[in-house]
């Protein structure tokens, strides 16, 4: 199927040309990122992302968000989607100490 294909992790036959679809499109964004430089290629994105609003509507990226979110709830199942969210939770609590840590500690 192709779609495996798209999922192969880095295949072993070094050398022989084998690569899968996921590597190439890794290998060209890298290559794309160094033509246009990282502003150029960040303007590239939201040229994407206006497009995308154009073509499915204002709300097409909390709709694609929120599919990607009910996706991995169903991978994880609600106990690990629970623990995801608490590990989410203390990221920002600790990013929040640390800004007020540099601030003076307020």
């Amino acid at each position: 199927m192709a779609n495996d294909r798209n999922n192969q992790t880095p295949s072993n036959n070094a050398g022989s040309g084998d690569m899968t679809v996921r590597e190439a499109g890794q290998k060209g964004g890298e290559i794309r990122k160094e033509q246009l430089g990282s502003e150029g290629y960040s303007d590239l994105g939201h040229q994407g992302v206006e497009a995308l609003r154009e073509q499915r509507g204002p709300n097409a990226m909390s709709e694609i968000g929120r599919e990607g979110g009910e996706t991995r709830k169903q991978q994880l199942g609600p106990e690990g989607y629970s623990e995801l969210g608490q590990k989410g939770g203390e990221r920002v609590r600790d990013l929040i100490n640390k800004g007020k840590e540099s601030e003076g500690g307020e």
